[in-house]
């Protein structure tokens, strides 16, 4: 099933279904207590194409299924501000979330670097969110989870159903020595925690399966001109080119001048911050970079592709919203699907403080199990999902759109001759 389409229409007509559905209508219909499921994504300008699709993922969830004894309704935050993921706003909105008692669960947010500012809120609130898409390793893992967990360090107030980059930028690194034959790369990031976090497994990882990384540079999210950094990759003459970051970095702004300077055919990839939509899709990726600069383009979701029954989510997803799933529409119906299966195992507690602290325990216990969109999944110890496995993609001239071409669990499908890393570093 493809994930990922949304075109320039289907964004408008999704935008004003999210709209009339934020703050606390399209809810299950269970009847008693009256709870929400927040949503915390960046909604509006050039991240639009990831928020707004990721968003309808938790509203068909909450259309379909029912917990009885509670009747729940979304409570919608954006945090793009002037159209880009915003860490202080996600904090602001967090601390919103938690400060209202009727929200159990949250569902996000979609950024790394957001999620780095909003987990010492919800751990402190101690309000389970779920994000569909994050994939920094640090936020579940070593140290630096253990300092976003300051006030409860010992409970665990964040999971998610995306696996993490240390898979994500070692299936970069196969499609570009295995998939495409590159013997050396040139690696760029966006300095941000997503980005440089992917640049550097994909680095690490590129190296470890016999390829040279001949350059590697940092630039700043900011940044529209890249001529000096074209003309270093000019000099360079990569194999490949690898940029860890999101679209509203700059990424498609790039990618379009190494196509005015005649370097289109060194194939070029990404993680899944560049795959927000088909050519079509206002402010997306491919949409910046248009069709000449697209050719030999890959990229990769931290998520599984062929997931079960997946026509039926597909089309129910059409009646809805009347656009194919996102990228990631899946993965915020799966965090759906896990608040409320906790609600439903929470026995009709009806004191609202009681009853959010029973959906964060049960989450947090390893041991519970998950029938969701994406297959049967749990969370260990850290918050990070049962399932390891990244969907490869490669931008076709015909659809102008990715294209879906293969899936790969890293852990139980290591990368010969390269060291996969452990879903549990």
């Amino acid at each position: 099933m493809d994930l990922k389409r949304l075109g320039v229409l289907g964004v408008s007509a999704v935008l004003l279904i999210t709209a009339c559905n934020s703050g606390g209508s399209g809810g299950t219909g269970g009847g008693g207590t009256a709870v929400k499921i927040g949503i915390e994504l960046p909604m509006t300008g050039g991240e639009a194409p990831n928020g707004v699709p990721t968003a309808n993922g938790v509203q068909l969830a909450l259309k379909q299924i029912t917990v009885n004894g509670y009747t729940v309704t979304i409570e919608q935050e954006d945090d793009a501000v002037n159209g880009v993921h915003n860490a202080d706003q996600g904090a602001k909105n967090m601390q919103t979330l938690a400060n209202d008692p009727a929200v159990i669960g949250v569902v996000g947010p979609f950024n790394s670097s957001v999620a780095q500012a909003e987990i010492p809120v919800s751990n402190a609130a101690g309000l389970m969110q779920c994000s569909p898409a994050n994939t920094n390793p640090g936020l579940t893992q070593g140290d630096a989870a253990k300092a976003l967990r300051q006030t409860n360090p010992d409970k665990i107030a964040y999971v998610r159903v995306a696996t993490t980059d240390l898979q994500q930028g070692a299936a970069g690194a196969d499609i570009a020595f295995n998939v495409v034959g590159a013997k050396t790369a040139y690696v760029l990031d966006d300095t941000q925690t997503y980005g440089k976090g992917i640049a550097d497994v994909f680095a690490q990882t590129f190296t470890s399966l016999g390829g040279t990384v001949v350059g590697r540079d940092g630039v700043s999210d900011t940044t529209t001109d890249f001529t000096s950094y074209v003309t270093k990759i000019a000099g360079l003459k990569p194999d490949y080119v690898y940029y860890g970051g999101v679209t509203t970095s700059g990424l498609g702004l790039f990618r379009k001048q190494m196509d005015q300077q005649g370097l289109s055919n060194i194939p070029f990839g990404g993680g899944d911050g560049i795959n927000d939509g088909s050519a079509a899709t206002a402010s997306s990726f491919l949409n910046i970079v248009g069709a000449s600069g697209d050719a030999n383009t890959y990229s990769t979701v931290a998520a599984v592709h062929d997931i079960p029954n997946a026509s039926k989510f597909s089309s129910d997803y059409m009646a809805q919203f009347n656009s194919a799933p996102g990228a990631y529409s899946a993965p915020a119906y799966a965090c759906a699907q896990v608040i409320l299966q906790a609600l439903g195992a929470a026995g009709g507690i009806t004191d609202l403080a009681k009853l959010r602290e029973a959906v964060r325990s049960y989450i947090a216990t390893p041991s519970n199990t998950y029938d969701t969109v994406l297959g049967t999944i749990s969370f260990d110890a850290n918050g990070d999902t049962s399932q390891h496995t990244i969907s490869y993609y490669k931008y076709d001239a015909t659809a102008k759109d990715w294209v879906f071409f293969k899936q790969r669990d890293l852990t139980a499908d290591p990368l010969t001759g390269g060291a996969s890393p452990s879903a549990s570093q």
